[in-house]
């Protein structure tokens, strides 16, 4: 900036020397310049004044880009109670709040389950009816807050961040013909990183159409907001019940290795080894019915005895003629002596005897109905990574492979965990294979440098601020009011020096020895200046005259009379 002085201009005023150089200096200038000088100037103090704004603000982010599909009223309320610096985007309608409390605005959000769908239920039924109200907006109005109803019960599950229910409820007729079942389309949007099996897209199906009569399974449609088709109508049993099988197997199959993990998790590390296991598991449902005997464990359980004894009493017959005739002649004994006793002959005798037992078994009958589900095999598959050694001395790590030796006592640690049968065939395998390191563990990740974090960027915001200030000053606006003194600086000397060689060719050392009637526009070889009873025409060409012969010379008399007056 140029040096200000205040000088004397002969009438005892005091003026600013470097103001009036500027002021010269952009009189000078051509009037595109000047416009040009006012732009640059305008928009040097608009960038210094963003640039101080922009350090004294906060650095706000949006929370949610709208707040139409939001209760804004709960959400502004618990920002509000915890103390969280908000405001609204006026152009976008945003919700914006600080970046340090953007993470503790959401999860305060997150733990009141806000925001909510803003859906609306069966409290449209409690709102008064105008007068001449039809059927058809009656039952457009039940049928909008049965589906808010089930949008609300749908999203109240956790995975689901909001729902919307549309449904198709045909009107009833009284012909059998023209009946049309109900159909139903739900859109569920879910949280990020969540996702709904099987189990609770049944769930929602099947809340759907217990909701809304005569509605199918078959005819309730869900998807979600990436598009994806959730629901699959009735499914045939045979697959929903292998899917269900499927799914118990990799449960076995989770738990086995989770059993694994927490063995060898202390020992080898959480990223040093890896475990598979594959189970098969028996679905076959199997009733016996077993029947058994024990001969070597008999009972009598009943006897029955008959003996029976018969002697004869002589000689008889059937009456009649033969018996009566009298016996043949006799025969000599073969055998002497033979009579009985005293003399008296044998009498014949007949004996029988029968014995009958009933013996009791031992038997043992059994029922026998076999688990569903039971493993029948188990095969477990384990790698191990090389050891990690640590040399106390020096402190250098290297890598060793495992002996034999571990691993086989590694192998009975499994076999122990996971239940090994070697009569139902399982099988556990652990090799030792080096790994490949793809990626960076947790120890690895350095923390970022001073420069990204938040403290130092609050710092340098109002650094950088005055420093954009102070380029914009002496680099844009001091130079250009520099050159603006230095031009008129220059424009006042050349215009000094021509009043000065005017005043030394009238024979006068300075303006103070002129009055009133020497101040004139002319000089003596000029042209005269007309008289009062000239034309006003004639004496405006006169002064034009004037000023393009001395224009310096018309501008010292007219600031002349400026100053007098």
């Amino acid at each position: 900036m140029a040096d200000e002085q205040t000088v004397d201009d002969g009438n005892g005023v005091g003026k600013d020397r470097s103001t009036s150089n500027l002021v010269e200096g952009f009189n000078n200038l051509n009037l595109l310049r000047q416009i040009g000088l006012m732009v640059a100037l305008a928009a040097s103090v608009a960038i210094g004044f963003a640039s101080v704004l922009w350090t004294q603000s906060e650095d706000y982010r949006p929370l949610y880009s709208s707040l139409h599909n939001i209760d804004s009223s709960e959400v502004i309320e618990i920002l509000e109670q915890n103390a969280i610096n908000f405001k609204v985007d006026t152009k976008t309608g945003a919700l914006l709040v600080t970046a340090e409390d953007i993470h503790n605005a959401r999860l305060k959000l997150a733990e009141l389950g806000l925001p909510s769908s803003g859906s609306v239920g069966f409290e449209l039924l409690d709102q008064e009816q105008p007068l001449g109200t039809s059927q058809f907006m009656e039952t457009t109005r039940y049928r909008r807050g049965l589906e808010g109803e089930l949008a609300r019960t749908i999203t109240s599950m956790n995975a689901v961040r909001s729902a919307r229910v549309h449904l198709a409820i045909p009107k009833r007729s009284v012909f059998v013909r023209d009946a049309r079942e109900p159909r139903a389309s739900v859109f569920v949007e879910l949280y990020p990183g969540r996702s709904v099996n099987n189990q609770q897209v049944n769930a929602m199906t099947n809340l759907i159409a217990s909701s809304i009569p005569e509605l199918s399974l078959k005819n309730v449609t869900i998807v979600d907001q990436k598009g994806n088709l959730l629901s699959k109508g009735e499914e045939d049993p045979k697959l929903v019940k292998a899917a269900q099988e499927l799914e118990y197997t990799r449960e076995v199959e989770k738990k086995i290795i989770n059993r694994i993990q927490a063995l060898l998790d202390p020992i080898i590390g959480s990223n040093r080894f890896r475990a598979e296991v594959a189970a098969e598991v028996d679905f076959n449902q199997v009733e016996q019915t077993e029947e058994m005997f024990n001969p070597d464990l008999p009972a009598v359980r009943s006897e029955q005895k008959v003996d029976e004894q018969r002697i004869g009493g002589g000689f008889a017959g059937i009456p009649g003629a033969l018996t009566n005739q009298p016996p043949g002649n006799g025969q000599a004994p073969e055998v002497a002596n033979g009579n009985g006793e005293g003399g008296q002959p044998a009498q014949p005798s007949n004996s029988r005897s029968q014995s009958t037992r009933n013996f009791e078994l031992d038997r043992t009958l059994s029922y026998t109905k076999h688990q569903v589900g039971k493993v029948r095999r188990v095969s477990v598959g384990v790698v191990v990574d090389d050891k990690l050694i640590t040399d106390p001395a020096t402190g250098e790590t290297r890598y060793e492979t495992w002996s034999e030796n571990e691993l086989e006592r590694l192998s009975i640690l499994v076999r122990d965990a996971v239940g090994f049968s070697a009569a139902r065939g399982d099988s556990v395998n652990i090799i030792n294979s080096p790994f490949i390191d793809d990626g960076l563990s947790a120890s690895d990740i350095e923390e970022p440098a001073f420069w990204q974090q938040d403290w130092f960027v609050s710092l340098i915001k109002p650094l950088v601020g005055l420093l954009i200030i102070m380029v914009m000053v002496l680099g844009l606006l001091r130079p250009i009011l520099k050159t603006l003194a230095r031009t008129g600086a220059e424009t006042r000397d050349d215009e000094e020096a021509q009043q000065l060689a005017a005043l030394e060719a009238a024979g006068l050392g300075s303006f103070d020895e002129l009055s009133d009637e020497a101040v004139t526009l002319t000089g003596g070889s000029a042209i005269a200046l007309p008289g009062p009873e000239e034309s006003y025409e004639q004496m405006l060409n006169t002064v034009k005259g004037l000023i393009a012969e001395d224009p310096g010379r018309v501008s010292q008399v007219i600031k002349r009379w400026i100053n007098e007056e």
